[in-house]
C-alpha cells in the first residue's frame, strides 16, 4: 500500500489558471504568479505535488481510484497554466489560417507573458526539473514545435534547438520540452509532425489540439485526467493508466482502423501524427478525421511488446 497523502493544500493550480487569463496588465509575475507561489509554499503544495506523482507512478497503488483521479485533475490544472505560460513562446497561427482557433491566437492578450526565467522559477518553486536536452529526438522527452525538412527523405530526426523546456516532477514526466528539429520526410514530415492536431494538450497556438476538457462545461472539463508517461528501471511507460489493446478490433473506431500499427504508436508516443497516413484517401472519407480519434484508452508498451521500443 503507498503511502497516504497529507491533505490536499489550499492551493490550486485552477485558481492560477483563471487568474491569469483574466490578467490584462504588465507584470503578470508579480501581481499573480508570485503572490499565488508563495501561498502555494506556505500550504506546503510542492510535498503535496511530490507526493502526488509518486503515487500516481505505482502501477500497484491501492489508492482508490476517485482518490487518483483527484490526484490527476489537480496536474491537468496545472498542465493548463504551464500551456497557456507558453503561448508567446511557440509561433504563430499560419498566415493562411482563418479557422476561429486561429484568429483567437492572432488577438492573444500576451501582456501576462513570463519570461522564460520567471516561467521556470513558477515550476522549480513547485519542486519541478527542467531538463532541455538536445541532439538524438526522442518523443518521449521532446514535442516537434518547428521541422526543417532535409532533402535525404531518410534523414533521421536531430534536434537542432531548444524552444522550451520540458519538466520532471519526481519520476513523472509533467511536460515535454519543445523542439526544433531536422529530418527527412520518411520521418517527420513538416506541416503534418509540427501543425498536425496535438492530442492530450489544451492548448498551442501555432497548431490545433485535443484533450479530454473540450465540450464540457466550466466545472467539468476541470475534471479531465492527467496523461501519466514516466520512466522505471524495466524502461518507458506511456499513457501508462491506459487499459486498452492498441491493435485490437473492439478499441477501434473505422478512421482508427486506418492508420497502420505504426502510425497508431506513433499517435500515442509522439501526441500526433508525424507524416501523412498511409490510407489518407479512405480517411479523408471520414469527417474531421484529424481531431475525432480517441486514443485515449492506449498504453504503451502494449501487451507483448517491451518497455524500450516505445521510448526511442
Amino acid at each position: 500500500m503507498d503511502e497516504e497523502l497529507p491533505p490536499r493544500p489550499t492551493a490550486d493550480a485552477r485558481e492560477l489558471y483563471e487568474a491569469l487569463r483574466d490578467h490584462h496588465g504588465p507584470d503578470a509575475f508579480g501581481s499573480v504568479v508570485a503572490p499565488w507561489l508563495a501561498h502555494a509554499t506556505a500550504v506546503g503544495h510542492r510535498a503535496w505535488l511530490a507526493k502526488a506523482a509518486e503515487s500516481l507512478c505505482q502501477e500497484d497503488s491501492s489508492r482508490p481510484r476517485h482518490l487518483r483521479a483527484e490526484l490527476s485533475w489537480e496536474l491537468y490544472a496545472l498542465s493548463r497554466v504551464s500551456d497557456v505560460l507558453l503561448l508567446p513562446h511557440q509561433p504563430p497561427p499560419d498566415a493562411g489560417d482563418e479557422t476561429p482557433r486561429a484568429r483567437r491566437m492572432r488577438t492573444l492578450d500576451q501582456q501576462s507573458a513570463l519570461d522564460p526565467a520567471e516561467y521556470l522559477q513558477l515550476f522549480t518553486g513547485l519542486g519541478l526539473v527542467p531538463f532541455r536536452e538536445t541532439g538524438s529526438f526522442d518523443p518521449f522527452l521532446h514535442e516537434i514545435v518547428e521541422v526543417e525538412q532535409a532533402e535525404d527523405p531518410e534523414e533521421p530526426v536531430r534536434v537542432t534547438g531548444a524552444v522550451w523546456p520540458g519538466l520532471w516532477l519526481g519520476p513523472l514526466l509533467f511536460s515535454r520540452a519543445g523542439v526544433r528539429v531536422r529530418a527527412g520526410a520518411r520521418h517527420a514530415e513538416r506541416g503534418v509532425a509540427d501543425r498536425s492536431p496535438l492530442y492530450w494538450t489544451f492548448l498551442r497556438r501555432h497548431r490545433p489540439t485535443v484533450d479530454l476538457s473540450q465540450g464540457w462545461g466550466g466545472n467539468s472539463q476541470w475534471r479531465t485526467e492527467f496523461r501519466l508517461d514516466h520512466r522505471t528501471s524495466a524502461g518507458g511507460r506511456v499513457n501508462a493508466d491506459g487499459r486498452q489493446d492498441i491493435d485490437a478490433p473492439e478499441n477501434l473506431d473505422p478512421a482508427e482502423a486506418l492508420l497502420t500499427p505504426v502510425e497508431r504508436r506513433q499517435l500515442v508516443l509522439n501526441r500526433c501524427l508525424l507524416r501523412t497516413p498511409e490510407n489518407a484517401a479512405a480517411l479523408a472519407s471520414h469527417t474531421s478525421w484529424e481531431t475525432d480519434f480517441y486514443p485515449y484508452g492506449w498504453r504503451l508498451p502494449s501487451s507483448g511488446e517491451a518497455p524500450d521500443r516505445t521510448t526511442r
